[in-house]
């Protein structure tokens, strides 16, 4: 094989095609749309086959029908990813209506704002299960039918790097990266993929029900780029991550966030206009 040969030196576009992909928190709601929405959308217009998960049937349904106008190919699957046998269900589902199931990807979340030591145990216990576990049960439910070549792709959130002051929302956003990179190391040996991608300051349907325009202008200037990411940016990365383009890339938390905050320039280092010191 010379060294043109190889897929990637003539791969022309991204794409899914042949593969079939179960979206959790796949649901369209709202005019600014969601991750889980934007990242069905582009798995099937890039020629996947797509189950969509939601809580919300009509809004699993309306992602469906957008996708059916395109040409698309795709099918609702109404669930609480919070359930366990409704995770089941919906891996179940997908291999009954495709027969395989290669990729997929977990949005679940809430962000949730509370300080640590500021919430009663069943908040917490609630947070951490949005967040965290509904991940864990559907990559347990859908590891076991995945063939080599498939892949995983979580949604975590910059509060994972977070500071402080603590949130069980942070929390359990850094307990979902770790989950990842160690669902990488352990199904490596089946040859599946998984990674993350961590969400910075994004306008969605949900900033849009919190934040006024004025706040999504103070956002937006605080990131490094000085500029505001979508739904869109998040899911060119998660479709990324799930195509073959990304073949050797596992384990990995992919930042998309705009540079992060924006720094101040106080100064600079190396010798100054006085001469060296």
């Amino acid at each position: 094989m010379t060294t043109t040969d190889d897929d990637l030196a003539r791969a022309d576009a991204l794409s899914m095609r042949g593969r079939t992909a179960l979206v959790a928190g796949g649901g369209l709601s709202g005019q600014a749309g969601s991750v889980g929405f934007s990242i069905s959308w582009l798995y099937a217009t890039n020629g996947a086959r797509v189950a969509v998960f939601d809580r919300d049937p009509a809004a699993a349904r309306a992602t469906v029908d957008l996708i059916h106008a395109e040409g698309g190919e795709a099918f609702a699957v109404s669930g609480d990813a919070s359930n366990d046998a409704d995770c089941a269900r919906a891996v179940a589902e997908t291999l009954e209506r495709y027969g395989t199931l290669d990729a997929l990807a977990t949005t679940i979340g809430r962000g949730d704002v509370e300080g640590i030591f500021d919430v009663e145990r069943e908040q917490w216990d609630q947070i951490l299960e949005l967040n965290l576990t509904t991940a864990w049960q559907l990559m347990r439910h859908a590891y076991p039918v995945m063939p080599p070549g498939s892949t995983v792709v979580t949604t975590s959130s910059g509060a994972a790097a977070s500071r402080g002051p603590g949130m069980p929302y942070a929390v359990a956003k850094a307990g979902l990266e770790q989950l990842t990179v160690g669902a990488a190391a352990t199904l490596a040996p089946n040859g599946i993929r998984v990674n993350a991608v961590r969400v910075g300051v994004i306008w969605s349907t949900f900033a849009a029900r919190v934040f006024s325009e004025e706040d999504r202008a103070v956002r937006a200037a605080a990131t490094a780029l000085k500029t505001e990411g979508t739904v869109w940016d998040i899911a060119q990365a998660a479709l990324f991550l799930s195509s073959d383009r990304a073949r050797w890339i596992t384990g990995q938390v992919l930042t998309v966030d705009g540079g992060g905050p924006a720094f101040s320039s106080s100064g600079q280092a190396g010798p100054t206009s006085g001469g060296a010191k």
